[in-house]
């Protein structure tokens, strides 16, 4: 799988299965579910904290570091991914609305 050949559905899809195969489903509820996303996006924070900026660039170079954050990024991007789906939230219709907002909200320089 990769981001230019791999549908969000797809994703979507796949996570769902995870989780239905082990009985999660009922535990998935849009709050248990924004929850876990907090809990993953500090284990994420975790990876870099203390690191100076140049060092947070850097770590993506890192084979262990590099590990650990595809890891945690993966952790956020399924719970984002169950909790799209648990809503009903087309997730790339809300992405494409939200960069139209922020295109209005926050013009590009002239």
């Amino acid at each position: 799988m990769a981001d230019d050949t791999t549908p969000v559905s797809d994703l979507k899809d796949a996570i769902r299965r995870f989780a239905r195969v082990r009985n999660w489903e009922p535990y998935h509820s849009p709050k248990n579910l924004v929850m876990a996303l907090a809990s993953e996006v500090g284990e994420l924070c975790d990876v870099f904290r203390w690191m100076t900026a140049d060092e947070s660039v850097a770590a993506a170079r890192d084979p262990v570091l590099r590990a650990a954050i595809a890891d945690e990024l993966a952790d956020v991007a399924n719970i984002v991914l169950l909790l799209s789906s648990h809503t009903g939230i087309d997730l790339s219709g809300a992405v494409a609305a939200k960069l139209v907002k922020n295109a209005a909200k926050y013009p590009a320089p002239a």
